[in-house]
């Protein structure tokens, strides 16, 4: 087993078409962790192993697969680029130690690469920046720099540059870094060995004096003005470095790259590396460069991981991928998830060789692995010390939903259960199985996920499905301050008596509960059970949407000494919130994209129509390289199907990337409402009947 402090998880980001798959291809073969090229096109890529993925040339679900590169072991995931399947990403984020972002130089900054952008803050996990496709026509190295310090930091340093012929061709590369010698002790601490022995200024890594003499001069100029642009940089956020750089002490080579990889490491600068990965140009520097500066995390104290995926396989059962932050994990183990009363026998653990699953007795800490015979483990779930496994930011909201549609009536059961199967895989389906009315409803973020959920149960379970209409998810929030109240007292033996207070909250503030009931009213252990059943009883409101946004305070309550029994509770928290929701009534909340559109110049006034029309908020347009360019936010609502309608009438030369900006209160006079599923509480006796299984 390799030494948990050589073993680096790093997930491969991008926007779609970024060259992020083919990126991956070549870092597997460089490494020799396989033996022949795929191509994205050809459908022959290693880490495309759906149907689907192999169809459309798009990447559906987070893959992983290991490579060893200078004596370190680096499992790789590569994650989806579309939207559509954000929650693969978010999944993924989680369990990286750094993460390589790659732009394409044609393209620049787009609106997912942003939403990657921000999620990769808020965990501060160490990033390099990686720029493709310098090869492309109209491709730049210098405006999708300006691009990146405009729409996403300040703080980036190109540490490569890309060297051009006389008639323009990107043809080569060179590190403006200091590539240590001694790879393997990199993050050993030993400054000597860290940072490869001495240099000087004259005698540039990775270029040689002939090699220096005949680049051009602005490629020279780069090179030796290097140290002190990293020092004007990183003196941003280094004290210490700006007092000695007002005073003109710029750190030699050496010192230089071991501050590059010290902030790097601590998220306060991210470097620049750049390349064609079709033609294999950059690669083995990128790899380089990851084992520079995204170090692998330090183990935790104790046994601490997370399950972030969840898979089927025909000979093996369930698996769940877990990664692991500290303590070892072995075959025969008896372990318990967090959240389960149930203990659980490890069977086998498999990890990743390459692109195949191995069997491997055990996991340690910063390794991830496929683990048998947790037959109840969901994604999401932890194992060992919660409070040591890093929180995941919620980035994948569904705004969509649709019936499904199984060809025959005979095959309900069987897509209902191929479904629910999907589910535990992906949570965000969330399947609604309605058995009185047969019905059968997903959750999905857009269209082209419905296609591919369509291919994938046609491929994996032979069933033939179709969906309606996709619809918009709302929600719900109280329309005014308003009291929620029921008494409980029949049918005996019984007694729960609650008094709530319902106040509208700010927007993406979701649900606050609080309680001022005493505990000489209402028990704490009878508090704790209304607070657990607060958020369920919100799940539909009184047009069947989720209510959000709201504070809920329990203002009083009575239990009694005879009478009372703990499932009174539950039965009656959700007829006293319906009952204020009825009282004071709600207002339906819709969804709201973040949009950025680029069209030729001739479209601008049809697009700047069209958005009038769908009620977006824009701010001035731009113009950039002959193109029109807008930013703003759009109801989801009214541009479900607009980034189609803009190909189409700019004869495929205009593109929408849009990502989910949160939920705002929707026009006076919109309908929109979806049937109950269960029975309605504000029927409270046909509801109690039900709750005490007397129907």
């Amino acid at each position: 087993m390799n030494d948990s402090q050589s073993v680096r998880n790093i997930g491969i980001f991008a926007h779609i078409d970024a060259g992020k798959t083919t990126t991956t291809e070549h870092m597997l073969y460089r490494s020799g962790s396989i033996r022949a090229l795929g191509s994205v096109d050809a459908g022959t890529t290693s880490t495309d192993s759906l149907d689907v993925e192999r169809e459309r040339g798009i990447s559906v679900k987070a893959t992983s697969a290991s490579l060893t590169w200078k004596g370190h072991k680096i499992n790789l995931v590569d994650t989806p680029g579309h939207a559509d399947f954000l929650a693969e990403v978010e999944r993924s984020l989680g369990v990286m130690d750094g993460a390589v972002l790659i732009i394409s130089a044609a393209e620049g900054v787009q609106a997912q690469t942003e939403v990657l952008w921000q999620a990769l803050r808020l965990m501060n996990i160490p990033t390099l920046i990686y720029i493709n496709k310098l090869d492309r026509i109209g491709a730049s190295f210098e405006r999708t720099l300006e691009d990146i310090e405009r729409l996403l930091s300040s703080a980036v340093l190109p540490v490569q540059h890309p060297v051009y012929t006389e008639d323009g061709l990107f043809t080569d590369l060179h590190e403006l870094w200091q590539k240590p010698a001694d790879t393997a002790s990199l993050h050993s601490g030993d400054s000597e060995k860290e940072l490869g022995g001495t240099s000087s200024a004259s005698s540039a890594p990775g270029l040689s004096s002939s090699d220096a003499s005949s680049l051009p001069f602005s490629f020279e100029a780069k090179k030796r003005n290097f140290r002190s642009a990293a020092a004007e940089k990183m003196a941003e956020f280094d004290e210490e470095l700006l007092l000695r750089y007002i005073e003109g002490d710029i750190p030699d080579d050496r010192e230089t790259n071991q501050l590059l990889i010290r902030h790097t490491a601590a998220g306060h600068l991210y470097p620049i590396c750049c390349g064609c990965s079709q033609k294999g140009l950059g690669i083995e520097e990128l790899l380089d460069a990851v084992l520079t500066f995204l170090p692998a995390a330090p183990p935790k104290p104790d046994l601490a991981g997370i399950v972030f995926k969840v898979e089927r396989e025909r000979s093996m059962g369930r698996a769940a991928w877990i990664r692991l932050y500290g303590g070892f994990l072995r075959n025969r183990d008896i372990v318990r998830l967090d959240g389960h009363e149930n203990e659980s026998k490890i069977t086998q653990i498999r990890m990743l060789d390459g692109l195949k699953k191995v069997d491997a007795g055990e996991i340690g800490p910063g390794d991830i692995a496929a683990v048998y015979g947790l037959p109840d483990a969901a994604i999401g779930d932890i194992i060992g010390d919660a409070s040591l496994v890093p929180k995941t930011p919620e980035m994948a909201v569904p705004l969509l939903t649709a019936r499904v549609l199984p060809e025959s009536e005979a095959d309900y059961t069987r897509t209902a259960e191929a479904l629910q199967e999907l589910t535990d895989e992906d949570p965000l389906l969330d399947l609604a199985w309605l058995p009185e009315q047969r019905e059968l409803h997903v959750r999905m973020m857009g269209a082209i996920q419905l296609e591919v959920l369509a291919s994938i149960l046609q491929s994996r379970f032979g069933l033939n499905v179709e969906f309606g209409p996709p619809s918009v998810i709302y929600k719900e929030t109280p329309a005014q301050v308003c009291e929620g109240r029921v008494a409980y007292l029949a049918p005996k033996p019984c007694w729960a008596i609650l008094h709530f207070k319902i106040e509208p909250g700010e927007r993406g503030s979701g649900l606050v509960y609080r309680s001022l009931a005493r505990a000489d009213d209402i028990l704490p252990a009878y508090q704790n059970e209304v607070e657990r059943r607060v958020p369920e009883a919100l799940k539909q409101g009184l047009y069947g949407w989720e209510v959000t946004d709201l504070v809920v305070t329990l203002t009083y309550g009575q239990h009694h000494v005879w009478h009372t029994h703990p499932l009174d509770f539950v039965i009656a928290t959700p007829m006293g919130i319906m009952n204020g929701l009825a009282t004071g009534g709600t207002k339906l909340l819709e969804p709201v994209l973040r949009f950025r559109i680029s069209v030729p110049e001739e479209h601008a006034g049809r697009v700047m129509s069209d958005l009038s029309r769908m009620r977006a908020e824009f701010s001035s347009p731009s113009i950039e390289s002959g193109r029109f360019v807008i930013q703003g936010t759009v109801p989801a609502a009214t541009s479900m199907d607009y980034s189609a309608e803009l190909r189409s009438f700019s004869g495929g030369k205009g593109m929408m990337t849009a990502s989910f900006e949160g939920y705002q209160d929707a026009p006076e006079g919109t309908e929109a409402s979806r049937p109950r599923t269960g029975i309605n509480p504000l029927d409270e006796a046909k509801y109690i009947l039900s709750a005490r299984s007397a129907l």
